[in-house]
């Protein structure tokens, strides 16, 4: 989305093919430095004990060499964008990996991780024009917001693992029934930094009612997830976020390429 807005249409193929490896190559690292740091937590988690660390399938070592590779892969990926792009690919992988750690300390954990996540709008939107605009902050903020609700969302599964690990979140602090009113507020701002785009001038109807279609699948995502049932916590964040952020994109793209 940040790469069609910067570009005010359709980006050239390169910028598009370097923004997607710098993205996969930040998200893999900052994935397995996430698993690296969290292996013992995630070894007394039922929910995550299965994954490959915990679980004896593959060692740190292997993990780290991976996070090298693919830290690497990210910092060369900027460099073939722009200058700024290469001069703040450290501070993207500092961001994205700081979160692992912010559960630690703070309930305020899912800011963290939207902190993280804002980086990938924010960044393309230098790859593109090699600056940081406001509207490229403003989606950011979006992603923030988006990311505090459904993570919040999420971590209601692990409240009773958190409290005993003294890891700190938003369920674990203030329970099931508070925290998802706390994930709906951060949606309904969510939705409200996205209609703040349409101050872009290439943004119109369209991209209206693609927000519009986005505050209506939040608003069933929330349906769908109780405060005394969570068996549809899955559905919620991975299924429906999927379709918004499908959504999203398909508006802007319409928007800025073919009206």
């Amino acid at each position: 989305m940040s790469a069609f807005l910067a570009a005010e249409g359709m980006p050239e193929t390169r910028s598009l093919f370097w923004i997607v490896i710098a993205m996969v190559g930040a998200r893999s690292a900052a994935m397995a430095f996430n698993r690296i740091v969290d292996a013992k937590y995630d070894k007394a988690n039922p929910r995550t004990e299965n994954r490959a660390l915990p679980s004896g399938k593959a060692v740190s070592s292997q993990y780290w060499v991976f996070l090298i590779v693919a830290s690497i892969i990210f910092i060369i990926a900027s460099g073939m964008l722009n200058q700024l792009a290469l001069m703040l690919s450290p501070v993207a992988l500092a961001i994205v990996f700081f979160y692992s750690l912010t559960k630690r300390f703070t309930s305020l954990s899912h800011f963290f991780l939207g902190i993280a996540l804002s980086v990938a709008p924010v960044g393309a939107w230098v790859a593109i024009r090699e600056e940081i605009s406001f509207a490229s902050l403003v989606l950011g903020a979006a992603v923030v917001f988006w990311l505090i609700g459904f993570d919040i969302i999420y971590s209601c599964q692990d409240i009773e693992v958190d409290r005993n690990a003294g890891l700190h979140s938003i369920p674990a602090k203030f329970g099931t029934r508070n925290a998802l009113r706390l994930a709906a507020i951060s949606h309904a701002i969510m939705i409200l930094f996205l209609l703040g785009l349409l101050f872009l001038p290439l943004l119109g109807t369209l991209y209206l009612v693609g927000v519009l279609l986005v505050a209506a699948l939040l608003v069933y995502e929330h349906s769908l997830v109780k405060w005394n049932d969570l068996s549809k916590v899955n559905i919620a964040f991975f299924n429906i976020n999927g379709w918004v952020g499908a959504a999203l994109m398909a508006a802007v793209v319409v928007d800025c390429v073919w009206l």
